[in-house]
């Protein structure tokens, strides 16, 4: 039994876990720090880190589904910081901030209606190219605000329209793998 518990801790404890876990702290950091040199600094590693997890979990075995949710969970978390940092500075207005984090708030409300609506059947998330790319898109997004702000209305537009049609993705992924009735 003792055996059992140390294995399921060492799964969850693994090198890639800590490195997405990691932009918790990055994100921390990223609303106590306002000059330019440190929030790039945190944003190129956060942008890492997000390489990194999975390529070391891929690479050392060590993918696991405690993995799979950390890996987004730190990726919004990250993202929502710096969307905060840059509202309360006032270089993104509440539109922006709203547009940038569509995507995210859609896959919140996407996984509650899947874990509650009965005729849909349980199904794993995975990451898919569309969401990716938002993620990408948001990082960039932030680094355009920090050096050319002229570019922010029509990044953050670009970054709503891919969170869209990212939305849209997951929703007919989810309705292809819900439950049918045998005919």
């Amino acid at each position: 039994m003792a055996m059992e518990r140390s294995t399921a801790a060492t799964r969850i404890v693994t090198l890639p876990n800590l490195v997405s876990t990691s932009r918790v702290a990055l994100g921390f950091g990223f609303l106590v720090a306002d000059a330019v040199p440190v929030r790039f600094a945190l944003i190129a590693i956060a942008s890492l880190t997000d390489v990194l997890d999975g390529w070391l979990a891929r690479r050392t075995h060590a993918a696991s589904r405690i993995g799979a949710l950390v890996d987004p969970v730190a990726d919004r978390f990250f993202a929502l910081c710096v969307v905060v940092g840059y509202v309360a500075g006032g270089s993104l207005s509440a539109w922006q901030a709203l547009a940038l984090m569509f995507r995210d708030v859609m896959s919140i409300v996407g996984w509650f209606v899947a874990r509650n609506v009965s005729w849909l059947r349980p199904i794993t998330f995975k990451a898919r190219l569309l969401g990716k790319a938002v993620t990408a898109l948001q990082l960039a997004t932030f680094l355009v605000v920090l050096f050319a702000p002229a570019w922010t209305d029509a990044m953050v537009w670009f970054v709503f329209l891919v969170g869209a049609a990212a939305t849209i993705d997951y929703t007919l992924m989810l309705w292809r793998e819900r439950v049918t009735e045998p005919r």
